[in-house]
């Protein structure tokens, strides 16, 4: 069942169709984060770890710097470093000083890391159920709107 912006957050009106856009963008974003923490908490991730471990294990088995790290986030609010050290602790990174600039620290996704992708990955489709109410099309026409809006 749909339920319009104007019930969800019980306003009647706004001052314009772009306020309304605006807000609505904003509750969406957060519903889907939402929904993105739920099924992230069994597996002991918060959602800018899982994040920056898909960007690593699309970089795997190259080695990848905070700093790319930091510019391929999709919360580029997040401390990447403070995340990695999360990370290194449960051993699903390792990190090492960058052989090309020693300023630099190189991060890599380990098999135990992989392994926990793999496994999330699983439960994707149980995952994306509550993405099932637009058709592909509709979905390609909102990425393509979205990329605009940014433009």
């Amino acid at each position: 069942m749909n339920m319009k912006l104007e019930e969800e957050i019980k306003q009647k009106r706004f001052n314009s169709e772009h306020e309304k856009l605006v807000i609505n963008v904003l509750f969406t974003g957060n519903w889907m984060n939402l929904i993105s923490v739920k099924h992230l908490k069994p597996f002991g991730l918060t959602l800018p770890q899982y994040n920056l471990l898909r960007i690593l294990r699309g970089q795997h088995p190259n080695p990848t710097t905070v700093n790319t790290l930091i510019e391929r986030m999709l919360d580029k609010s997040s401390n990447a470093s403070r995340i990695v050290d999360k990370l290194l602790l449960k051993a699903l990174v390792t990190r090492r000083i960058c052989k090309k600039d020693r300023r630099s620290v190189d991060v890599v996704i380990t098999e135990k890391g992989l392994s926990l992708l793999k496994n999330i990955d699983g439960y994707r489709a149980e995952w994306n159920k509550k993405l099932s109410t637009l058709k592909k099309e509709e979905a390609k026409k909102l990425n393509i709107l979205l990329d605009k809006l940014r433009g």
